[in-house]
């Protein structure tokens, strides 16, 4: 019996004590579940500690997240709890009990809802930066790291923690010498998980070197070309157009002189299809020019050219000149660029002389012809016309039809050329990709500029087989030198010395007879424009067939000459052309239709070809010249017509202006 009750009181002791044991380890429990701070999760957590593992979901052993102390301590999260982030847990329990109604950690939620909570404290200037991170998650909600992963769909290609290390998240001020250092981690952020390879390359390459070796801070690393979060894919539109921009942050004069390329053009047009920096130079692994396994070093330049140029589609296979073609050239640097540096300079006199003489020129002529018009003078002796015969609103015929009709689809061209050419070079003004994006794009305008071009030297031609047909025909009657010859002679020099003596006050105005020193000067002019603009035209639209048998520098010295002496042309058309045809105070109101009509009436062929009317009343041939008056609606077709010409040579004139002085200006 005493046996028993011993028995019994040692069960009922033993059950006690575990009561109490587990009531014990119960209070424990709850302690524990109650501060679940910073110190009690890096009891386990700390990466400093020793490995740590638990059973996972398919029995098998695996270790815990390892957070470094040291630098979570430094980092940007320091002052958060880590629970303020890993809401479902609600014990320090191995394994821990998880909530399941709680969201799991989540950085784009918790910052949105940060800055939600600072808007609506009007805190917002006091937590600015909490503003960058939401601007940052919206460019990266767009980017190409937000994509669905290949592998796991389920997943973004990259998210917050891939590149920032969520627990150890710190970046040092700039100028810092921990920022240097922050900087050459960035590869191995990129790298370790995704783009080794691109990594390696980076590694071997001017700029990997520059960073690692030099410790050069300037050097770029993946976020200067890529950016941080609106990180984009290479082979999308954006990414395209943008990256040249990129390397001339710190390549400037490379970017300026790119840009003055065709291909550089385009690309600042904002279209992607042309060469950029990296389809010559490469991307990750950029070696110097000099590099025998560089990209543009001599020896492996055409491979590097027929990457595009490769006979595909518009494109044919670049040929052996294209290997020294100088994408970077420029005018200020004779020593590299000799060929450049002198077209250039000759270019640029031939544009100074020639508008300072014009435009000095139709000053003096407005100044004087605004006078005499004000004071009604005219200085001309009477002509005896009355056995003539001349019959009452008759007028003289100037032009017959093949001439206004060549006149009429030779303007258009030049003018459709100084649209399309002009956008293009300079393509950097707002107006030129407005009008390239409605022509459709930088491959429609060029060919329309082909067209146009093919139009303009067609009917130049057809002018040349003419002329040399009249020549032929009246070889033995024809006065090279004489009155109604197109051929310079002694009296324009004389005429125009008479009209600088008539503007200055000093003369009479000259007598002038079928064709004035201006008439002859834009007669020839365009034989000039036709070899210049027409030949390194020809030359830039063949490229393979030039590049053949011509050094790759005669591109450098087209580009040049083309665009120019386009620019020569375009200002020339619409400011002196228009002047001495239509904007002098004796055309008013313009515009003057003798163009369209091919008529002129008989006091204005007195007054402006005085010579010409007196030779023809003395020989009689007068007559021959006289037609009727063209008609009403003739008269008012030509002048709509000549009113919409001049509108468009003002709105291109106002057009390449605006060009011109945002490049002067450094636009």
């Amino acid at each position: 019996m005493h046996a028993s009750r011993l028995v019994g009181w040692v069960i009922s002791g033993v059950i006690c004590l575990a009561g109490i044991t587990l009531n014990h380890k119960a209070e424990a429990a709850a302690k524990a579940a109650e501060k679940l701070d910073n110190a009690t999760c890096l009891s386990c957590h700390d990466s400093n500690k020793e490995k740590l593992e638990v059973v996972g979901s398919n029995g098998e052993k695996r270790p815990l997240l390892a957070v470094p102390s040291d630098k979570l301590a430094k980092s940007v999260h320091a002052d958060m709890q880590c629970v303020a982030c890993h809401k479902e847990i609600v014990d320090s329990a191995a394994p821990h009990k998880v909530d399941a109604a709680a969201q799991k950690a989540n950085c784009v939620q918790c910052h949105e809802a940060l800055w939600e909570t600072a808007k609506k404290e009007n805190l917002t200037k006091e937590k600015e930066r909490l503003g960058i991170v939401v601007k940052n998650i919206e460019a990266y909600k767009k980017s190409f790291h937000a994509l669905p992963g290949k592998e796991d769909k389920t997943h973004p290609k990259a998210d917050c923690d891939n590149c920032h290390n969520t627990h150890s998240f710190n970046i040092p001020p700039k100028g810092s010498a921990k920022r240097v250092e922050w900087r050459k981690t960035i590869p191995n952020v990129c790298g370790d998980k995704c783009h080794s390879d691109e990594v390696e390359e980076y590694l071997s390459s001017v700029h990997g070197k520059a960073l690692q070796e030099k410790t050069n801070v300037k050097a770029p690393v993946c976020i200067d070309c890529h950016t941080t979060h609106d990180i984009a894919s290479t082979s999308a539109e954006p990414f395209k157009v943008g990256i040249a921009q990129d390397c001339g942050t710190c390549h400037k004069d490379n970017l300026k002189s790119y840009k003055d390329t065709y291909h550089g053009q385009v690309n600042t047009l904002g279209y992607g299809y042309t060469a950029k920096c990296y389809d010559c130079h490469g991307s990750h692994g950029i070696l110097k020019a000099d590099d025998p396994k560089s990209k543009v070093h001599p020896n492996n330049r055409l491979k590097t050219c027929q990457q595009c140029h490769n006979g595909k589609k518009d494109l044919r296979e670049a040929t052996a000149g294209f290997v020294t073609f100088s994408p970077h050239a420029n005018s200020h640097d004779f020593s590299r660029y000799p060929q450049v540096w002198l077209t250039t300079k000759f270019m640029v006199a031939l544009l100074i002389g020639v508008f300072v003489f014009f435009w000095a020129h139709s000053g003096l002529w407005f100044y004087r012809e605004y006078q005499e018009r004000h004071d009604k003078k005219e200085h001309r002796k009477a002509v005896r016309t009355a056995d003539l015969n001349l019959e009452k609103g008759k007028h003289f015929r100037r032009f017959a039809w093949p001439w206004r009709l060549a006149h009429l689809c030779f303007a258009i061209s030049v003018m459709t050329l100084v649209l399309t050419g002009m956008a293009v070079f300079y393509a950097a003004t707002p107006w030129a990709t407005v009008i390239i994006n409605a022509l459709g794009g930088p491959h429609v305008a060029g060919i329309l500029h082909r067209i146009s071009a093919a139009i303009m030297l067609g009917i130049f031609f057809l002018h040349l087989v003419y002329v040399i047909n009249f020549l032929i025909r009246n070889r033995k009657t024809f006065q090279w030198f004489g009155p109604t010859s197109l051929v310079p002679r002694w009296q324009d020099l004389w005429d125009m010395i008479g009209m600088f003596k008539w503007g200055l006050g000093l003369g009479p105005r000259p007598a002038f007879d079928r064709w004035t020193y201006w008439e002859k000067f834009d007669y020839w002019a365009v034989f000039w424009g036709m070899a210049i603009i027409g030949g390194s035209g020809m030359t830039l639209a063949f490229p393979s067939v030039t590049a053949s048998f011509l050094p790759g520098w005669v591109f450098n010295v087209a580009m040049v000459v083309h665009g120019e002496e386009a620019f020569l042309a375009a200002v020339f058309l619409f400011t002196v052309h228009f002047f001495n045809n239509h904007l002098r105070p004796n055309k008013y109101p313009p515009p003057d239709i003798v163009m369209f009509t091919g008529t002129v009436s008989l006091d204005e062929f007195k007054h402006e070809h005085w010579a010409e009317y007196c030779r023809l009343v003395e020989s009689g041939e007068l007559s021959k010249y006289l037609v009727d008056v063209p008609s009403r609606p003739m008269t008012l077709a030509s002048r709509i017509l000549g009113l919409v010409l001049l509108v468009v040579g003002f709105t291109l004139l106002t057009f390449v202006a605006i060009g011109f002085t945002g490049s002067f200006g450094g636009g």
